[in-house]
């Protein structure tokens, strides 16, 4: 049937091919119903972003860099239908004067994904695994921000590669990307950690797949893969959790196993390997997975929305205090905006700044919402500067008179933010 599908579409571009993409997509066959396909790249003159779930974005100085995800098929388009974004598309936020812009990226440019992990080093967003027309990959592609032009490069790696897979998690550190955890294929003979099949995975005659709590390390000096030999008890493995660094700890909370959505939160020590589960108390995040989590200090992580065992899409925010080990709720303006699978970056003044997503049951039969808002947390008090930067360009039309005689990189921010707010 799949076959015959592609053959009568009338680009030859275009691919469908079985939504396939489990660990956190229905393992009971809900979504064997449906088809994706590859959107065809066209040039685009949109101010912002298409709506999508599953993308990847990074922040480099004052811009957000946004790639790849999947969004729903036209309306006229086959029911039960999404569409991967094009893959030559980059979308930048500039988060001084609130605009979007897209440019076209050159090179060895990866597929179309969705559920790629991404990560900034140093001005060079990092892509590994993720789930494309074919299935999982465990391929890692380097993209340099910094330049006029963003020209893709595929890496060339020695050493054990992870195994292909998507909705896995990260840490950086010293110069390392640390990866853990996945949904994807079996593991190859020498991998550490546990693989758990999902049965589910098998239907129809399908390559098995399931959830492990590997950890690979991605050494950037020498482009090698390795596994470090971790102590204490290892987090069971999982798929669509969330990853945070704060200095060399790297903290886990939640993910799905099996068929639970969990809220143990775990740490590990970058530098000795040791994990350690953190015994919070019972009045805090409930389970789930598809959320996101970021660090906003140094002794703070924030919590945003997921995806919960009974399938609700949830609109919480929760602050993790590291030297106290508790968590507390934290009160916002979106409420009314459920997320599942967006991303979520921090910005240079202390805010996050969460793009896209899913607003209701990804998993049903009804259409996805996917979203393409860009929902802004304001964790902690701005600076002095940010707040005067906010009351100059308040009030413009009386303070711009005496604007030259600032300091030049203080007068180009305030000219940005007018012209962004023009």
């Amino acid at each position: 049937m799949e076959e015959d599908l592609v053959q009568n579409m009338e680009d030859e571009d275009e691919r469908e091919f079985e939504w396939d993409a489990g660990g956190e997509e229905d393992e009971e066959g809900e979504e064997d119903e449906g088809f994706w396909l590859q959107e065809e790249e066209v040039c685009v003159s949109r101010a912002s972003p298409a709506e999508r779930s599953g993308h990847i974005a990074v922040t480099d100085g004052s811009c957000m860099f946004v790639w790849g995800g999947y969004k729903n098929a036209d309306a006229e388009a086959t029911e039960f239908t999404d569409l991967y974004l094009p893959k030559n598309e980059i979308w930048i936020y500039n988060m001084e004067t609130g605009r979007w812009r897209v440019q076209r990226s050159e090179g060895e440019v990866p597929d179309s994904m969705s559920g790629g992990c991404g990560s900034s080093v140093d001005g060079v967003l990092y892509v590994f695994g993720g789930h494309q027309a074919r299935g999982n990959t465990n391929t890692v592609y380097r993209l340099p921000l910094r330049t006029p032009a963003l020209r893709w490069e595929k890496m060339s790696l020695t050493g054990l590669a992870p195994t292909c897979k998507d909705k896995l998690g990260c840490w950086v550190h010293r110069n390392r990307l640390v990866y853990f955890g996945g949904y994807g294929y079996t593991a190859q003979p020498g991998h550490r950690g546990t693989f758990e099949l999902d049965e589910n995975s098998l239907m129809g005659n399908q390559t098995g797949r399931g959830w492990n709590n590997h950890i690979h390390i991605l050494d950037l000096e020498t482009s090698s893969w390795s596994q470090p030999i971790t102590k204490g008890n290892t987090p069971t493995p999982r798929a669509a959790h969330a990853c945070a660094t704060i200095g060399n700890r790297g903290f886990v909370f939640g993910g799905r196993y099996m068929e639970q959505r969990l809220n143990d939160l775990h740490c590990l020590d970058l530098d000795s390997w040791e994990w350690s589960e953190m015994c919070v108390p019972q009045h805090g995040p409930v389970g789930r997975s598809w959320h996101s989590l970021t660090p906003v200090s140094a002794d703070h992580l924030f919590l945003f929305g997921g995806f919960t065992t009974d399938r609700e899409t949830l609109s919480d925010g929760w602050l993790y205090c590291v030297s106290t080990n508790e968590w507390r709720p934290f009160d916002h303006a979106h409420t009314q905006r459920p997320r599942l699978w967006h991303t979520a970056c921090l910005g240079a003044d202390g805010e996050v700044f969460v793009f896209g997503g899913c607003a209701n049951n990804l998993l049903s039969q009804q259409q996805a919402a996917h979203s393409n808002e860009l929902l802004v947390f304001t964790v902690q008090p701005k600076s002095l500067v940010r707040l005067c930067s906010d009351v100059a360009v308040r009030h413009q039309k009386h303070l711009q008179h005496s604007w030259d005689v600032l300091p030049k990189a203080l007068f180009q921010q305030l000219q940005q933010r007018i012209m962004g707010h023009s």
